[in-house]
Order: C-alpha cells, then sequence, then structure tokens
C-alpha cells in the first residue's frame, strides 16, 4: 500500500512539473473558488458577532409628546415594569436629550444653540433583559400596547432593523453560497481538463501498462492523485490570499470597522475552517482526477 501511494504521488508530482502552465491554471481557479467561499465564511463570521452584540445591547425607546402628563409618563413606566422585559429604564427629559446630543454630536452641538425651542422629545429608554431577547413576539406585544397609549408619540425597538440587517445577511451568504458553487464547477472540470492531458502526454506508457497487465489501480491512481494536489495546492492558494487580504484590511480600515461596529477586534477564519477549505479543494481536485481516471481503460 505504501508503495502504491509513493508511486502515485512521485508520479503526480512529475506530471505536474511537466505540465505546470496548464496545472498553475487549475490551482488558481480552484484558489479562487475557495477564495470567495473563505471570504463569505470570513465576512459572514465578523457580521454574525456584530448582530449578536447589537442584539445583546438592544433597547426600546418609547418617545413621548410634548403635552405628555407625568399621570401618563408613570402609567407607562409601570406597565414596562409589570411585563418583566426590562432589566431597568431611564426617563429622558426634552433637556436630557438636548444634552445627549450635544454629547453624541459635538460638531453640531453650536447648531442647536440657534434653535428657538428645543425639538427633541421626551422619551423612556429601556434596557431589554435575555427573556426579551429569547421571546421577541412578546416584545413587539409590549412595542404595541406602548404605541397606542396616550402621550407616546412613538416607539422604536432595536429587534425590528436587527432583524432586517439578519435577513440581509442571509441573502448576501445565499448568493455567496451560489457562486461559491459554480466556481466549485468550474474548478473540477477545469482540474479534470489538466489531468486528461496529462492522461493523453502519457498514452504510450498506459498503453504498455494496459499490455503487460497492470492493474486499474496502478493506471488511474496517479490522475486521482494529481488532482489531490492540485486541489491542495489551490487551498493554500486562497488561505494565503485571504490571511493578506485580512491583514491588509485590519491595518487600513480595523479601527473604522471596530468603532462603527462596536467589536473588540476583527476575526480570521478559525483552525478547523481552513482545514474544512484544504479538504475541500482536495475533494474538488480528487473529482476532477476521478472523472479522468474512470475513461482510462
Amino acid at each position: 500500500m505504501t508503495r502504491a501511494l509513493t508511486y502515485f504521488l512521485n508520479e503526480a508530482v512529475e506530471s505536474l512539473m511537466r505540465s505546470w502552465r496548464s496545472a498553475s491554471l487549475a490551482v488558481l481557479t480552484i484558489a479562487a473558488g475557495l477564495f470567495v467561499l473563505g471570504f463569505f465564511l470570513m465576512v459572514n463570521a465578523n457580521l454574525q458577532r456584530v448582530v449578536g452584540r447589537w442584539s445583546e445591547a438592544a433597547e426600546l425607546s418609547v418617545y413621548l409628546k410634548d403635552e405628555a402628563t407625568r399621570e401618563q409618563v408613570q402609567a407607562l413606566q409601570t406597565l414596562i415594569d409589570q411585563a418583566g422585559l426590562a432589566d431597568g429604564r431611564q426617563y429622558l427629559s426634552k433637556a436630557d436629550a438636548l444634552s445627549r446630543f450635544k454629547e453624541d454630536f459635538p460638531d453640531l452641538a453650536g447648531a442647536t444653540e440657534r434653535l428657538e425651542r428645543n425639538p427633541l422629545p421626551a422619551s423612556i429608554e429601556v434596557r431589554l433583559n435575555a427573556k426579551a431577547r429569547a421571546t421577541p413576539s412578546a416584545m413587539e406585544e409590549l412595542a404595541a400596547r406602548l404605541g397606542s397609549e396616550a402621550g407616546v408619540a412613538d416607539v422604536r425597538y432595536d429587534r425590528r432593523w436587527l432583524s432586517r440587517l439578519g435577513s440581509a445577511v442571509r441573502f448576501v451568504r445565499t448568493i455567496g453560497l451560489v457562486i461559491v458553487a459554480l466556481l466549485a464547477i468550474a474548478a473540477a472540470l477545469t482540474v479534470a481538463n489538466v489531468v486528461r492531458l496529462a492522461a493523453y502526454a502519457r498514452r504510450d506508457e498506459i498503453e504498455i501498462m494496459q499490455l503487460v497487465g497492470a492493474p486499474f489501480a496502478f493506471i488511474r491512481g496517479p490522475f486521482v492523485a494529481e488532482g489531490i494536489l492540485q486541489g491542495g495546492l489551490g487551498a493554500i492558494v486562497a488561505i494565503v490570499l485571504l490571511w493578506v487580504i485580512f491583514l491588509t484590511g485590519r491595518a487600513w480600515y480595523g479601527s473604522l470597522a471596530l468603532e462603527g461596529l462596536g467589536l473588540t477586534t476583527l476575526t480570521f477564519l478559525p483552525f478547523g475552517a481552513l482545514l474544512a477549505l484544504v479538504f475541500g479543494g482536495m475533494l474538488l481536485g480528487c473529482v476532477g482526477g476521478l472523472i479522468v481516471a474512470r475513461t482510462v481503460r
């Protein structure tokens, strides 16, 4: 068994060296497909972290009408407390809202001084607990009920746009998987064509082996091994490119992304995903090699 594997690998390496130009095309095709897959996996992993972090920090904001009475505000606070979905709440008066606006947007603070009146509404900011995050239907019901109460101008629930963001992420992921599938088919066919050229170049040798009664495994094995080597090399090239893109992106836009997304750091693909890419590339190459090997009689 060991001798057979050694023979397959030696023949595959020699074939790759003889036809390195066409083999490079197959390697780059596989690398392109795996690069796209790895890129989508990396982006998806970081987006999932963003959605998870924002979901944990999701809040419910109840904006009040200017004519809302103290009794109406107290009734709203009681309703929030009785729902059991809040870790805490904070009442912000119109003056508090203006002060927070000036702190959050110092460049626009001067513009507020020229206004005749404070345009920002008073509000009740609600910090949601784990129960609220686990039962979005209950939160939707509470938000709808609060919106129908007297003195309420509007209710903003972070979960709504987070749900839309999650749907957008899933849509992008689906599109990425379709692209990867098409590239995977193209990669397997490219490997098959390259290996077929190698088989054509060795047609005299194959005929001699068949005449002397060599087992089909020894005739077909080198082609499968060649495909596997091409797939493995393509995966390595894809991983190196992903690592370079990751380091470059983190160096150029890392601080901007972290400030805007609220993450402590951007993450690369985990070791398990990298192994999956390598094995996936080898599998693609193996499929291409098998396509040709089965045509050898």
